[in-house]
Formats: C-alpha cells, sequence, structure tokens
C-alpha cells in the first residue's frame, strides 16, 4: 500500500503543481513570449479546457483499461507538454504543450483517484490524497519564483518535468490492479447510462459546488476585498491563502468522518456547503476585517469536506463504471471553474463592482444545498455497513 500511496500522491502533486506553476511567474512568462500579462492567462485556461474534456474518458478508460495504465499515460502526456512548452518562448508552443499537459492532468488525476480506491485506499487516504493535490498548487506558487532566477521563464515547466519523471518512476514499482469491469465481471456501461443517471448530478452539484464555486470566489477575492472593504492588497492576498490552507486540511477531514463517522457524513456535506455560503457573503460584506477572514475559513471549509464523499458516493452509486462517475461528478467543478472565473469577472463591470457576482454565487451554493444527497448516495451507508 506504501507504493500505492507514493505513486498516487506523485500524481496528485503534479497535477497540483501545474494548475499554478506558470501563473507564479506571470510577468516573467510575458515578457518572454512577448504578450500581456492578461494573454498568459490563456496558457492556465488551455489546461483546465483540456482537463475538463478528459474527466470522462479518463474514468472510462480507467475502468476499462486499469487505472495504473491510464496514470502512467497522463503522467507521460504531462511530461511531453512541459517538454513542448520548453522548446521556445513562443505562446503557440506554450497553448500547445498546456493542451497536451491538461489532457495529462485529466487522464492522471481520474486514474490516481481510482487506482487509490480499487487497491484498498480508504475514504480518509483519498481526502489526504486531494489535500496534497491542492497544497501543490500553493506551493508551485511560493517555489516556482525561487527556480526563475537560475531557469528563467522554463523554471515552470522544468519543475513540471521533474515531478512528472518522478511519478512515473514511482507508478513502474507500485503494484499492477486489474480493470474495475472485469475485476466485477461486469459488462461495460454506456455513457448515456452514466448521462441519465440523477444520483451522479446531485453528487456533481455537491462537488461542482465545493472545488468549483470556492475556486471561483478566491481567484477574485483580493480584487472584492480591496473594492468593498477598507482592506489593503497585502491582507487580501492572505485572505486566499487562508482559504487555500483550510482547504488543504478540511479535504482529509471529509474523508476522515466518512471513514470514521460514515452516519454523519451528510451532515458534515450538508454544513460545509452551508459554510462556503456564509464565508463567500462575508468576503462580498468585506468588512471588518475579522470578517473577512472568517469568510476565507468558511470558504476553505466548503471547498474541501465533500472532496472524498462525492467521489467515493459516485464509486459506490456506480460499481458497474465507479472511475468513469467520478470522472462526470469531477468534470463539474472543472467546468464551473472554466466557465465561472471569467464570468465572475464580468460582473466587476456590472452596479455593485462585483457584489452581484458574488450575490449570485452565494445563491449557487445554496442551490447544492438544496439538492443534497443522502447519506447512502455520499457512500456513508455502505461505510456504515462494513464498519
Amino acid at each position: 500500500m506504501k507504493r500505492v500511496i507514493a505513486a498516487t500522491f506523485a500524481i496528485g502533486i503534479v497535477a497540483g503543481w501545474n494548475g499554478t506553476n506558470v501563473g507564479a511567474i506571470a510577468p516573467i512568462v510575458a515578457d518572454e513570449y512577448g504578450i500581456a500579462l492578461a494573454t498568459v492567462g490563456l496558457l492556465t485556461t488551455a489546461l483546465f479546457a483540456a482537463h475538463l474534456a478528459m474527466q470522462i474518458p479518463g474514468g472510462r478508460a480507467s475502468d476499462r483499461l486499469g487505472a495504473k495504465r491510464v496514470g502512467f499515460l497522463g503522467v507521460a502526456l504531462i511530461g511531453a507538454g512541459a517538454g513542448i512548452s520548453l522548446i521556445a518562448p513562443e505562446l503557440a508552443l506554450g497553448l500547445a504543450g498546456r493542451v497536451v499537459t491538461g489532457t495529462g492532468t485529466g487522464l492522471a488525476f481520474i486514474a490516481a483517484v481510482a487506482y487509490l480506491r480499487t487497491t484498498g485506499g480508504s475514504a480518509f487516504l483519498q481526502g489526504l490524497f486531494g489535500g496534497v493535490s491542492l497544497a501543490a498548487s500553493g506551493l508551485a506558487i511560493a517555489v516556482v519564483p525561487q527556480l526563475e532566477g537560475a531557469l528563467g521563464w522554463r523554471a515552470s515547466y522544468w519543475s513540471a518535468l521533474a515531478i512528472a519523471v518522478l511519478a512515473i518512476l514511482l507508478l513502474a514499482i507500485a503494484p499492477t490492479v486489474e480493470a474495475a469491469v472485469r475485476r466485477a465481471g461486469q459488462t461495460d456501461t454506456r455513457l448515456r447510462e452514466l448521462f441519465t443517471d440523477p444520483r451522479l448530478y446531485r453528487l456533481a452539484a455537491v462537488y461542482g459546488a465545493s472545488l468549483g464555486l470556492s475556486v471561483v470566489a478566491a481567484n477574485w477575492v483580493v480584487e472584492i476585498v480591496t473594492r468593498q472593504g477598507n482592506v489593503d492588497l497585502k491582507t487580501a492576498g492572505a485572505v486566499g491563502a487562508i482559504t487555500l490552507l483550510v482547504s488543504v486540511a478540511t479535504r482529509p477531514l471529509g474523508g476522515w468522518i466518512l471513514h470514521v463517522y460514515p452516519r454523519y457524513i451528510r451532515v458534515a456535506v450538508g454544513s460545509s456547503l452551508i459554510a462556503g455560503a456564509l464565508g463567500t457573503l462575508a468576503l462580498l460584506v468585506a468588512e471588518p476585517l475579522w470578517l473577512v477572514a472568517l469568510g476565507g475559513v468558511l470558504l476553505g471549509i466548503g471547498a474541501g469536506i465533500p472532496f472524498s464523499p462525492s467521489f467515493t458516493g459516485a464509486a459506490v452509486t456506480r460499481p458497474d463504471a465507479p472511475a468513469a462517475a467520478v470522472g462526470l461528478v469531477n468534470s463539474a467543478a472543472a467546468l464551473v471553474i472554466v466557465v465561472g472565473v471569467p464570468l465572475l469577472g464580468l460582473s466587476f463591470t456590472l452596479p455593485g463592482d462585483g457584489r452581484v457576482g458574488f450575490g449570485v454565487v452565494v445563491v449557487l451554493w445554496l442551490v447544492a444545498f438544496a439538492v443534497l444527497p443522502s447519506r447512502r448516495l455520499l457512500g456513508g451507508e455502505k461505510l456504515a455497513s462494513e464498519a
């Protein structure tokens, strides 16, 4: 199990790292590419769009071919994407590399979740995996600028390539497990059966709100707080950091609750969604400072606790296609991020300077709470029976 944990956590690190590694030195990248600073954002958008597109295919492939094989392919693509981006500071090459990298992160992340589950990983380990991947995003923001002095604009890509190589080596010595569909002796499930399963959409609503809305709000927290409250830029940035740090802790916490106290998982997930709504509302109000800080903490709670229950619930709900079901649920969060970040930014051009957009985010948190899945759908009933 130690080799499985090492391999999956390495995948989580390389996936999380690539989400922020370019933005960490955005001004340097903009100068070398000869583009506007705002255009650098396209490199991250390209990655997330490709990541989104691979969620369900990655899950399908993991179910049919085996999670370890798909993980290998995904990490290899991450490394290949970094290699393409390293060639020259050209926007076309950068975008191509990020699309390849995003394809790899999409495949690898879903495969890692499936691999950890099929090798006996607990709900707590799944939550810890989520915390590690999220922590890697924050670590890239801190580390890549330190590497820039020696590696220049290529620091983002060399660091991603190095972690990808490490993940491949760890996967090579990890055990191979049989594909989920063959192991269960089941026939392949048609995609239409997944897309028409309302239970998965309830889980997708919860996870789309949890990760998606928290990332959308966190991207604009500095703007809303500095515009609406008496808060300086550094303090506003610290609020975003608080949200990230709390999320890193609450992802494993959600898995721990599901593993140890499965009977209370619905209460925990529902409370976290309300916390996300209240945290977003506190950021909308934007003053006093203690309320802003509390908003960051509450947003981190909403962002973290539903991670493991959403994925565990998807796999338990569709044992005929567990990884594909997880891919569908995870794609909801990616879609919310891809669509929601620019739309919330657009709300700053409307009356209220962003308050309308943040108000909509509050409502969406409450919509997710309104369709809160049952304990059984969140995986709590099955784990309670096994306890």
